[in-house]
């Protein structure tokens, strides 16, 4: 279930970002529209928090860091 707020609650540049993904797949993932939502306050800190356990430093590769998030998603049904 997703709140009306954040399917269609976007400021400008962002509805142009949207639109232009839901032109090229189909669709616009809802991650991404709860990302641009708020970004301030939610969207920005989770995405640099995001990019720290993704590329930072660690004992596994980028590659195998990909793997698992893409792996974990499709156990949840995710489109990844």
């Amino acid at each position: 279930m997703r709140l009306e707020k954040v399917h269609k609650g976007h400021r400008l540049r962002e509805r142009a970002i949207l639109g232009v993904m839901r032109l090229m797949m189909g669709h616009a993932p809802g991650v991404v529209r709860t990302l641009f939502y708020r970004k301030e306050f939610f969207g920005r800190p989770f995405s640099e928090l995001t990019q720290q356990v993704m590329r930072g430093p660690s004992v596994w590769t980028f590659g195998e860091r990909e793997v698992f998030a893409a792996f974990v998603s499709r156990l949840n049904q995710c489109v990844f």
